[in-house]
Order: C-alpha cells, then sequence, then structure tokens
C-alpha cells in the first residue's frame, strides 16, 4: 500500500526527500509532481522496477520510449553522444524547463537499453523532483501517467492519484495540484531540432 507523502516545492523537507530515495533505492515506485504533469518514476539502476513500469504501461521494457530525468545538464554525457554546440545552446535555453529532448544515445545506457539509437532527457524545473535526483546521486526513469477521461487527459489532484494508484506505487508525493499538459517534445537526432509534440514548452527556444 503506497504512503501519500505531503513535499513543499518552495521548501523539500530532506528527511521526506531521504525516505522516497530510499524507496527508489530499494525498487519501488513514485509518483512525483514535475513542471507539467504528475509522473511515475523509478531508479534507472534498478530493472526490476523499470520492469514493473513497463508492465503498468503494457509495453515490452527494451521498446519503451521512457524518458531520463536528469538533475542538469552535467548528467548528458553519460548517456548521449556528443553534442554540437547550437544544440548545447538550446539545451541550455530550455532547460531546466517543460521539454523532452530527444538525443542520440551512447554505450553507457542501463544494459536494458543497450539495443537503443536514442534517449528522451528531461530536466524539470521543480525544487522536489530536483532534490530527489541530487539525493539519489543518478536520474529516475519516467512516463506521464494519463488518465482514462476524455475531457481530462492528466489528474491534476494528487489525493484522486492516490486513490487511484495507491495498491500500484510505493510513494505519491503531494505537491499540491499539478498542472494538465504534458512536456513538449522536441527530437534533436537529425541534427535540426524536429518537433513530435507540442505541450507545455514554448517553441520559441
Amino acid at each position: 500500500m503506497a504512503e501519500l507523502i505531503k513535499i513543499y516545492e518552495d521548501n523539500p523537507n530532506p528527511k521526506e526527500i531521504k525516505r522516497v530515495v530510499k524507496v527508489l533505492r530499494n525498487g519501488g515506485l513514485i509518483i512525483y509532481p514535475s513542471d507539467t504533469v504528475y509522473a511515475l518514476g523509478c531508479d534507472i539502476t534498478n530493472k526490476s522496477a523499470m520492469e514493473k513500469i513497463a508492465r503498468i504501461k503494457g509495453v515490452k521494457l527494451e521498446k519503451a520510449n521512457f524518458a531520463f530525468v536528469c538533475e542538469d545538464l552535467s548528467n548528458l554525457s553519460d548517456y548521449v553522444k556528443q553534442i554540437d554546440g547550437a544544440t548545447f545552446k538550446l539545451l541550455k535555453r530550455a532547460l531546466p524547463g517543460p521539454y523532452t529532448f530527444i538525443l542520440e544515445a551512447n554505450n553507457n545506457l542501463p544494459s536494458t537499453f543497450k539495443k537503443k539509437k536514442e534517449v528522451g532527457i528531461r530536466v524539470p524545473d521543480h525544487n522536489t523532483v530536483r532534490a530527489i535526483l541530487s539525493e539519489l546521486g543518478n536520474p529516475i526513469l519516467t512516463t506521464s501517467i494519463k488518465d482514462e477521461d476524455e475531457v481530462l487527459e492528466y489528474t491534476t489532484d494528487p489525493e484522486l492519484i492516490f486513490e487511484k494508484w495507491e495498491k500500484i506505487v510505493d510513494i505519491v508525493i503531494d505537491g499540491g495540484y499539478g498542472g494538465n499538459i504534458a512536456s513538449t517534445v522536441i527530437d534533436l537526432t537529425s541534427g535540426e531540432p524536429v518537433l513530435i509534440r507540442e505541450g507545455k514548452g514554448s517553441l520559441e527556444v
């Protein structure tokens, strides 16, 4: 049964952050707020946790297009091939922010994703997420949680999210009402930015 933990973005409680990170390190799943919508996440170094997320989403883990959420751009070289100056400037302008950038992957991806040629990278502008990542010491695998409701694609109320997910995940972080517009997805693998999904992030980056 999941725990509902209140964490305030303007001043994340270090004790609560440590609780969340302990669960992640033990292979648990969390639902957390971000600068876009509430999302489901786990530690990218824990294969069984990633497989749980893949099962929830109904996809094979090796073929899944989950994003890596990083604390800042310093994590990039761990997972993506060397990028040119123009691409780096674009990333620097846009991040942290409500974007997912698809970049060419290098050979350091977790073993499960060895065959993948590209990886989605997120650096959210949200203190709670960044505090978790800082304490954890590596990115988390993430996917947004969608609602079956045809009118509201994303649930914004953490208590409703908890009701729906309490038997599936280990922690739901209550960071207040979330947004209902997902990140803007931009593919940078060809050198020129290609818009995959228009979301919260402005296209003028």
